[in-house]
């Protein structure tokens, strides 16, 4: 999944984006690794939120290893145009960013916890781009459900913007916001779970080594919605 330096590194505007289509593209009915459904109705309980770090592929093996999360999946989110192939997004007109759908258990992981995943698992201060993957598709993203989160996320932007300054880097770039209407849209199913299909397949993350301060009581309260599933 390389990209490289033709595709934009600007947001395209909503008059100028595609189309789309009104049809979601067609995923597989559970996860690849764990068998749990991929998309909602999501048990009783259980929270959500959508994290773009880059790649989606290296970026959902993440979040899926980590105990009380029950379902991950790929897609866009954060642009214009509804239920974008790839190859649309990486055109640069849909304004979408590749993401990854959490799914959790509150009473086992926090919303704290993921945040810190999050956090370390990629460089948040670099723009329209991480690492080598170029273009508004890989700009680093935390999209919620409700103004809790919200704070929360902004909360803990906060405490690991001073611990990148103290080791020398940029300001922090993630773009922090509500779902909106356009919500989640699922990605081609060979992307789901795609570095536990392709276990040698492409990664292109990599942290700043930097560690996010634990602790930080940014918690959201635990919340039953289900993720948007056009």
């Amino acid at each position: 999944m390389f990209s490289f330096s033709r595709h934009k590194t600007t947001m395209v505007d909503r008059s100028d984006a595609l189309a789309g289509r009104p049809q979601p593209l067609r995923v597989s009915d559970k996860h690849f690794v764990n068998f749990h459904p991929l998309k909602g109705p999501f048990p009783d309980g259980y929270d959500w939120a959508v994290f773009g770090l880059g790649c989606f592929w290296g970026a959902e093996k993440c979040f899926w290893k980590v105990p009380g999360v029950w379902t991950t999946a790929v897609g866009y989110a954060g642009g214009f145009t509804p239920n974008p192939t790839y190859e649309e997004v990486c055109s640069g007109r849909t304004g979408h960013t590749e993401v990854v759908l959490v799914v959790w258990d509150p009473k086992v992981v926090s919303f704290d916890s993921l945040l810190q995943v999050f956090w370390e698992a990629h460089d948040p201060t670099q723009g329209m781009r991480q690492g080598n993957d170029v273009g508004t598709q890989y700009r680093s993203a935390i999209y919620v459900h409700d103004p809790a989160q919200i704070e929360a996320a902004k909360r803990s932007a906060e405490r690991y913007s001073e611990a990148l300054a103290a080791s020398g880097y940029g300001a922090v770039t993630t773009e922090i916001g509500r779902i909106g209407d356009g919500g989640f849209f699922y990605a081609e199913d060979y992307h789901q779970q795609y570095l536990a299909k392709n276990p040698d397949g492409y990664c292109g993350l990599g942290g700043t080594g930097v560690s996010c301060p634990a602790g930080t009581g940014v918690d959201a309260p635990v919340g039953a919605s289900t993720a948007t599933e056009d």
